[in-house]
């Protein structure tokens, strides 16, 4: 069975062969040979043949990564050789997949990412449940702007903290009830005479 391409709603291409690659993972290691892979789904663990391998060092390697990262050589490019241990494993854009298009037909809405797409090596920080977008943030604040800002906000707050104590507004509240014709006898009033009714509504 062949492979086709398709394009994902980041703009990447994909080759989507027909082996499974929904378990492409995080990798950290400092041994190509022994690679310890870090990931949260599924639980039944990752197929072998996704794990990765030795830094690709020919066109005919680059390909194979490729192909079995389910990439394009155009858009495969891996993790500089350093010794951090990443092997041939797919160096992705510091994108959040967050910041992906919501109205994109993803196979996984949930986390705007298709079948067979490789993941970042940071995906715990770059999930949309993770509610940030630090990779590329859409504001860019100065210290200037977050100071006037600050300043703005305790200005505004202490303006209507003086407005409180300047005309003050509470609640209106009934006087306390007690029993005993609001003790009556307690607070000195004559045995000999009948106590006013004390009412404490009005209709």
């Amino acid at each position: 069975m062949g492979a086709t391409q398709s394009v994902d709603g980041s703009g990447r291409r994909l080759n989507n062969s027909t082996q499974d690659r929904e378990d492409a993972v995080t990798v950290r290691s400092s041994d190509t040979h022994h690679q310890n892979i870090c990931t949260f789904t599924p639980a039944s663990g990752v197929s072998k043949d996704v794990l990765p391998g030795p830094y690709p060092k020919t066109p005919e390697e680059r390909a194979a990564a490729a192909k079995k990262y389910n990439m394009t050589v155009e858009d495969y490019q891996p993790y500089p050789d350093d010794g951090r241990g990443y092997g041939d494993y797919p160096m992705l854009p510091n994108r959040s997949q967050q910041e992906r298009d919501p109205w994109y037909n993803w196979d996984h809405p949930d986390l705007r990412r298709n079948w067979g797409e490789p993941r970042h090596q940071s995906t715990g920080t770059l999930i949309c449940s993770s509610g940030t977008e630090w990779t590329r943030p859409r504001v860019q604040l100065t210290g200037s702007t977050m100071s006037k800002t600050l300043l703005g906000y305790l200005g505004f707050m202490l303006l209507m903290f003086g407005l409180g104590e300047v005309f003050p507004a509470y609640q209106p509240v009934a006087p306390k009830q007690f029993p005993y014709n609001d003790l009556y006898l307690e607070r000195g009033g004559d045995p000999e005479q009948e106590p006013e009714p004390v009412k404490h509504y009005e209709i």
